[in-house]
This record gives structure tokens, sequence and C-alpha cells, in this order.
């Protein structure tokens, strides 16, 4: 009997994809009934007082660790730096992160940041 294998795709189009899941599933996976805003599990760990903030953080962070794998530059680093210290700093306020985060979405602002740098290096 033989195990599955699991394969990751570190192409830059496998970590596109990757990502993107990962920028709507923080940032925008349920929307708010009656309106046309969405939240994602960024603002609900934002709920949970101290450690709803870290491992908010951290999920952002891995963006930021792909972009780096793939050569981003310092400028475009820093202002990811910026949209994640943000983020944590405003989402850690209990019901005001989570307000915060419906219009404030750090992932997806990193995600557009890359998408545009990938668009640019691989033309």
């Amino acid at each position: 009997m033989t195990s599955p294998s699991i394969t990751l795709d570190l192409t830059p189009r496998g970590t596109m994809e990757r990502l993107e899941w990962l920028a709507w599933f923080t940032d925008s996976a349920v929307r708010i009934p009656g309106t046309r805003r969405t939240i994602g599990a960024d603002g609900f760990l934002s709920l949970v007082p101290g450690i709803g903030s870290l491992v908010g953080t951290g999920l952002s962070l891995y963006v930021v660790g792909e972009a780096l794998r793939h050569g981003v530059p310092a400028r475009l680093l820093t202002r990811m730096g910026l949209n994640i210290a943000a983020d944590t700093v405003l989402g850690a306020i209990p019901v005001v992160g989570f307000f915060f985060d419906m219009f404030f979405k750090a992932n997806q602002r990193n995600l557009n940041l890359l998408r545009e740098h990938m668009r640019e290096v691989h033309r």
C-alpha cells in the first residue's frame, strides 16, 4: 500500500492560485446579509482578543513570503508590510477590528500588488 503524494505547484501560476484562494478566505469568504460587503476569516479572528490577530497576521505573512520567493522588490514588500501592520493594529481592537476588516482587505491589496509585479516581470 502506497501513501498518496501531495504536490505543491511552485510556479508563478500555482502561487497565484494559492494566494487568490487565501485572500478570498481571509478577506471575503462570507457575504454580510443585506449588504454588498464581505468579510473573511481575518475579520472573525479579530473578534478573538490577542490570539486572533496573531493568527491573521501569520496568514498574511505567508503572502509576503511568497512575494519574497518570487523576487518582489523591497519597496513593494514594504507596502505589503504596511498593509499587514495596519490590519494587525486596527484589527486587534475588538469589534472595531471586525468592521475595519470589512473595508480594508490587506490580503487582497497585497495580492493585487503581487499580481501587478508578476505581470510586469512575465511580459
